[in-house]
């Protein structure tokens, strides 16, 4: 048995150790909002939070997850008004989608750790994160977006 706290809720969950977070999130509690991508930490579609860390949840395996906190993109905000979920929104980022949750988590922990990125500190903190329809200009710009709703406490 592992416990563990996903998305605030304390949970005890009768999987392998060596099982890859993701799996547990999805198939076990249900939480489908967190991509399968590539399955090998290339792309980003999985990144969840683990006690605030970015991490790539179809690499982790729920030994590391084991009494941590995990944050999918279902916990992120109880709203959807997360600054960066927010920005996405109005900015109209996602064109087919499926990359968006990781890639909204990701931009989450960057405008935490650095409120006021620039446009280098966007490209290099989210470099890990794979879109394949390309809309990395818009996603620059709803990172830039969400960091001045944050700042006017529009959150």
């Amino acid at each position: 048995m592992i416990q563990l706290t996903i998305n605030g809720k304390p949970e005890t969950l009768d999987v392998s150790p060596e099982m890859p977070l993701l799996w547990a999130i999805r198939d076990t509690l249900g939480l489908t909002g967190t991509k399968f991508g590539c399955g090998v930490a290339q792309c980003g579609a999985c990144v969840v939070h683990l006690d605030g860390e970015a991490v790539r949840s179809c690499v982790t395996k729920m030994s590391r997850a084991e009494g941590k906190n995990v944050v999918t993109i279902e916990g992120l905000s109880e709203n959807n008004d997360h600054p960066a979920q927010k920005a996405w929104q109005e900015i109209d980022v996602p064109q087919c989608g499926y990359c968006h949750s990781g890639q909204i988590m990701s931009a989450a922990v960057l405008l935490r750790e650095n409120p006021n990125p620039t446009d280098q500190d966007i490209d290099d903190a989210m470099a890990g994160n794979i879109c394949r329809c390309g809309t990395y200009p818009r996603i620059r710009k709803a990172i830039h977006l969400a960091s001045q709703m944050q700042g006017n406490n529009k959150i």
